[in-house]
């Protein structure tokens, strides 16, 4: 999760399936940490460096069959450059986000030192 001077948080907007919002990431490729992972997948779909701060949550969604890590980052200087399999990029309010991704931001907001978890 990453957010800007006011607190909003970046979300990119698919540009095939069904066009959501989502933060920027990604599934995790065959030996490599979750670390790595989020730093991949930034340098993808935003073509920038991030500094991973922390993990502060892991989320189980059904739908998915899944689990979701959820980091704090920064960007590193530069800007955004979208992959192609995004159109979009904005900052969003907490109050603008759907019910299971404001709780996944607000548990990273919150953070105090002890990962989050719960299922969706």
């Amino acid at each position: 999760m990453i957010t800007d001077s006011e607190g909003r948080v970046l979300l990119l907007k698919s540009a095939y399936g069904n066009l959501t919002w989502h933060l920027p990431g990604g599934a995790i490729d065959p030996g490599e940490t979750i670390q790595e992972c989020v730093e991949r997948e930034c340098w993808e779909e935003l073509g920038h460096k991030v500094n991973v701060l922390c993990l502060t949550g892991v989320y189980y969604h059904k739908v998915h069959n899944s689990h979701v890590f959820i980091f704090r980052a920064d960007l590193c200087s530069g800007p955004i450059v979208l992959s192609p399999e995004h159109s979009q990029f904005r900052y969003f309010a907490l109050e603008e986000l759907g019910a299971v991704q404001r709780k996944r931001v607000e548990d990273c907001l919150q953070f105090k030192g002890e990962v989050a978890s719960a299922k969706f």
